[in-house]
């Protein structure tokens, strides 16, 4: 936390993505941090330690999410991590996502109100 409000990290390599979710998660009461890259997003977690993550799948490399998040799990991670995926359902196909001990999946375009609701239940 920072400030009494939840911190999330954002990593997505749309900056116009990333800038709808800052107006999203700003207006929501959090604090939002945002990398372009997966590599930049472990560094931020390192030196933030956000309460919530959430990663887009297909970035720099097409699997450059789940290796992210192999990163946190290797870490030791205990924040909640959401996988941003625009291939929906045949995420399945493309990564196991249950055995990486993620939160939840959001669809691509995200529906606001139903990011805001999950957060705020996973975070309160």
């Amino acid at each position: 936390m920072q400030d009494g409000k939840y911190v999330i990290l954002c990593i997505d390599d749309d900056p116009d993505y990333l800038f709808a979710l800052k107006s999203v998660l700003e207006d929501g009461g959090y604090v939002y941090l945002s990398a372009p890259s997966a590599e930049t997003g472990l560094k931020i977690y390192k030196d933030h330690h956000p309460d919530l993550v959430i990663v887009d799948l297909m970035m720099e490399e097409v699997d450059a999410g789940i290796g992210f998040v192999k990163d946190l799990q290797a870490m030791g991670n205990t924040a909640p991590v959401y996988m941003l995926s625009s291939v929906g359902d045949s995420l399945n196909v493309a990564a196991d996502y249950s055995s990486l001990g993620l939160a939840g999946v959001f669809q691509k375009p995200t529906d606001n109100e139903k990011l805001l609701s999950v957060l705020a239940a996973k975070l309160r």
